[in-house]
Order: structure tokens, then C-alpha cells, then sequence
């Protein structure tokens, strides 16, 4: 996700051996979206960042290409954002953040640019008011829409063309017939890019029943209005990302865990931001119907031992090296198709088996 989020920033530049590490700053959200694994919790972790302890992780950023400032909260709540920013840009990464856009002001606008934030990505859950707000509790569209002008009206004063900005509509059920409109709401907004996200983490049955995507071999009813937005953006030339509607046996994960991690609010190293949710171990999980309970992964604390120590231990190469060997598998089953377009299509191949705490996340169906 993080690669398809942000993946056009990451071209044109020599590669690092990273490509993306998403930083959480804080755990705090003014938000109680539905489709959110805090919806229903009693014991959510509310946890911030330090400024110190940020700054441990500052000598590792050399080698990554992106650095995404967000978690599980709202990234504008912690006051030492545009410092962060700022520290990041040093080191020669892009730096940006996803955001509700919620307390905007003039002034924290002019601070983040002059930070060098590099990108920005507005979350919605509808075109109207009524049905965004309704799914984005706390959230207003119109506020949204003011948060993204204010972006706008001091790039245009500053004759500049960063931060570049997008927005990520999450698609369920209850908003999926807006999804076409998507394009000319980015139109409207002076936005060129729209990513359009499938619901992945759910707890509960209204967020198991809101998905939109279907297992595999067969097709998904939404399919046609997904469609309808891709010929709205192209007419709009609005670069448009879509989610895939139909599960099928994935690789490697959109998340990517061979060159992007994410770090917590309390310096824990996990694969990405699914498996470390600041809720007590193990968290709960809605699988292809069913109820997981799933332990949260750490290979380290960041704050307390050198990376290299974490990256390099046992237990995350052994993670890691289930997805080279899927993805090597992928490979030699695609190769295998094309020298021979009789055989099976490589994504219903059986795979080496993905990681245990993956077995029960749609990502590994290519969500």
C-alpha cells in the first residue's frame, strides 16, 4: 500500500536499498470512523512520538527513499510534525503524511511547507457531505475541501509545485456508487491523483459486510463502477489507482515487507502497519468470515538497539525470506505460462506459505 500510495515520488531517483519506512508519530485520532479497528476498542494505546526519540532514527533515513509520517493517528495532533519534517528532509528522503486535514490553519499550512513536506494525502469516504461524514465520524467534507485550498492557495502564492497531493477514498459499500465521481471531486480540488483503497483490517460484522472485494474466481458486482471512474479520470487526466475487487494468492503483499517497514509510537521495527496496531496482544481479526486472533509482530525497538541488529536478526529474515521465495515461485510460474499458455495462470499456484501472522490479513490476496 505504502509503494502504491506514494510509489510515482519513488521514480526517477537512484535506488535505495529501502523504499519506504512509515513512521507512526502518535496513536490519537478527533476521529471514530467506522471502518476503523478503533471503532469498537475500550483499549486503544494513546501514545506519542518524543522529539528524542524520533531523532534515534534520523542515521537509518540515508538509505530510505520515502519516509511516510503516519500510523494509526492523525499525524497534525503531534506538535513537533514540521520539525520532523524538517529532520527528515535532511537526510535526502521525501517526507510526507496522510491526513483527515482536520485544525488546518493558514499559519500550520505556511509552517509544514516551509518544512519541505513533500506530500500530503487527504483520506475522504465520499463526494457528499452526507455520505463521507456518515462513514468518517467527526470528519466534514467540507473541511476536507478547505484543508486541501489552503495547501493550494500558499503553493500558488510561493510559485511552487510541492507539497504534490492526492486523495485516498476507502471503498465500502455504503460510498461505492461515488466512487465515479471521485475524479471530478480531485478536478474541482486542483488534485491530479486519486487512490481508491479496499477496506482491509476489519473486526466487526458491519466492517466484514461493507467490503466490496470477492474471493477468488469470481467477480465482483462493483467491478463496472470502478470502471466508470477509470474512463472519468482519463477524461479528466486524473491519474487514477484502483484496488483490486477479486482476491487471488498474492506474492508479495502490497506492503512489501522486502523493502518497506514501519516503526510504532514506541520505536517497535514491524513489517508493516497491520501487525503492530496499538491494542494489546493478540488483536482480533475478520478473515474470509471468520475470527482470528492474531499476536502483534516486533523484531526489535528501534530506540534500543541498532537497526542493523533488527533487520539482520533470525527472525525477520526468516519473515522475509517466505516472500523471496513466493516471489521467486511467482516468477518461475509466470515464465513457465509463457513458454507454455496451456498451464495455469501463476496466481493459482500453491505458493511456499506466507508468514504465520499474514496467513489471516487480505493483503496476502492481493487486497
Amino acid at each position: 500500500m505504502i509503494e502504491k500510495l506514494f510509489g510515482k515520488l519513488l521514480q526517477k531517483r537512484k535506488r535505495k536499498p529501502f523504499s519506504a519506512w512509515q513512521i507512526e508519530l502518535t496513536t490519537r485520532c478527533p476521529l471514530l470512523c467506522k471502518m476503523c479497528i478503533r471503532s469498537e476498542s475500550t483499549e486503544w494505546q494513546f501514545l506519542d512520538m518524543p522529539l528524542e526519540d524520533f531523532k534515534k532514527i534520523l542515521p537509518y533515513l540515508k538509505d530510505v527513499e520515502s519516509v511516510v509520517l503516519e500510523g494509526w493517528g492523525e499525524s497534525l495532533l503531534h506538535r513537533d510534525l514540521s520539525e520532523c519534517i524538517r529532520l527528515v528532509k535532511k537526510e535526502g528522503s521525501q517526507v510526507g503524511f496522510v491526513t483527515s486535514g482536520m485544525g488546518l490553519t493558514e499559519n500550520r499550512v505556511s509552517e509544514l511547507i516551509e518544512a519541505g513536506v513533500d506530500f500530503v494525502g487527504f483520506s475522504i469516504s465520499g463526494t457528499t457531505p452526507a455520505t463521507h461524514d456518515a462513514i468518517r465520524v467527526n470528519s466534514h467534507l467540507p473541511e476536507v475541501l478547505d484543508a486541501i485550498r489552503l495547501f493550494q492557495d500558499e503553493k500558488k502564492r510561493l510559485g511552487i509545485l510541492r507539497p504534490k497531493m492526492h486523495l485516498i477514498f476507502l471503498m465500502v459499500k455504503d460510498n461505492v456508487h461515488e466512487v465515479p465521481f471521485v475524479p471530478s471531486l480531485a478536478k474541482e480540488a486542483g488534485i491530479e491523483e486519486v487512490v481508491i483503497t479496499n477496506i482491509c483490517h476489519t473486526i466487526n460484522l458491519w466492517q466484514e459486510t461493507q467490503r466490496v472485494f470477492v474471493w477468488e474466481n469470481v467477480k465482483s458486482q462493483y467491478d463496472q463502477i470502478v470502471k466508470q471512474a477509470e474512463a472519468n479520470a482519463q477524461k479528466l487526466n486524473i491519474q487514477l489507482k484502483k484496488p483490486v475487487l477479486t482476491a487471488f494468492n498474492a506474492p508479495v503483499c502490497a506492503e512489501n515487507p522486502l523493502r518497506n517497514l514501519y516503526i510504532s509510537a514506541e520505536g517497535e521495527v514491524s513489517p508493516c502497519v497491520y501487525l503492530y496496531p496499538p491494542l494489546p496482544s493478540p488483536f482480533r481479526r475478520v478473515f474470509c468470515e471468520k475470527e482470528y486472533r492474531t499476536d502483534k509482530v516486533s523484531f526489535g525497538n528501534i530506540f534500543k538497539e541498532p537497526f542493523s541488529a533488527i533487520w539482520n536478526s533470525g527472525n525477520y529474515k526468516e519473515f522475509r525470506n517466505r516472500f523471496i521465495k513466493r516471489e521467486k515461485e511467482y516468477k518461475e510460474a509466470y515464465l513457465s505460462l509463457l513458454q507454455s499458455p496451456r498451464l495455469k495462470n501463476p496466481e493459482e499456484n500453491a505458493f511456499t506459505e506466507p508468514p504465520e501472522p499474514c496467513k489471516t490479513c487480505h493483503k496476502i490476496l492481493g487486497i
